[in-house]
């Protein structure tokens, strides 16, 4: 698929969740009180999907089938997922609202967990996609939605897509491999290292940011007319200033 890459601007910013928005891998996150024969399965699990070693379909139910959460096991990542959030995350959404932009998350986590995150960022929960599960009547995992496309591998490709139809250019910030699959149908590919520093994605990406801040992504999502104009309103210069303080992204 031939790539259509540009410079900003962007009328839609799509980004991951885990290791993006906040500093944790939520599906990880469940197997803390786990053994730790258990947790160094499913930290395997992660990194071998993430790094395009295994198949996401392949990792992401045997994952989940070590685990067996409960609803209030899934429900508690999403509290995580506020606690860990990255620095300035509200403050990028706000300001990308501010400007007229549609922003997004798109995730191969549990989507309970991430639309919760989403909430608090100020992102609608309809613009959160992830991975549904399902419960039985006493909480117990009961399985999750195999149909979902952010299940599997290339499957993030077909929603950024379908988003793009209708809210691009697209620039999509992510750390995994499952977000470089998605690059063909945005304009620009971010990987953000701030969290995971995962090379093969580097190398691979329009825009490398290595800052554990969010406003660090400012200048690589707006034009200098955009940064303008936050920088003269009074709830996002601060935004603007903290996006300064960084050292120029690759």
């Amino acid at each position: 698929m031939s790539r259509q890459i540009s410079a900003p601007p962007y009328r839609g910013i799509v980004f991951d969740c885990d290791s993006t928005l906040a500093t944790i891998e939520g599906i990880e996150e469940l197997g803390q009180g786990a053994s730790a024969e258990v947790r160094a399965r499913i930290a395997d699990l992660t990194n071998e999907a993430m790094e395009g070693r295994l198949p996401l379909q392949d990792a992401y139910g045997a994952r989940l089938e070590v685990l067996k959460p409960t609803r209030a096991q899934v429900d508690r990542i999403g509290d995580l997922y506020i606690e860990n959030a990255l620095p300035n995350a509200r403050e990028l959404v706000s300001a990308l609202h501010f400007l007229g932009k549609h922003v997004g998350v798109v995730s191969g986590g549990l989507l309970a967990p991430v639309q919760h995150l989403s909430k608090h960022l100020g992102i609608a929960p309809e613009h959160a996609q992830a991975v549904d599960l399902r419960f039985d009547d006493n909480g117990d995992y009961a399985g999750f939605d195999e149909s979902s496309p952010l299940a599997r591998s290339g499957g993030k490709l077909d929603v950024l897509g379908r988003i793009a139809e209708n809210h691009g250019p697209l620039a999509l910030i992510g750390d995994g491999a499952t977000d470089l699959e998605a690059a063909p149908v945005c304009a620009r590919f971010i990987a953000f290292a701030g969290v995971e520093a995962r090379p093969a994605v580097m190398q691979a990406a329009d825009k490398v940011c290595r800052e554990a801040d969010l406003a660090a992504l400012l200048p690589l999502l707006c034009t200098d007319e955009e940064l303008l104009r936050l920088a003269d309103h009074p709830n996002h210069s601060g935004l603007v200033q903290a996006a300064q303080s960084f050292s120029p992204t690759q």
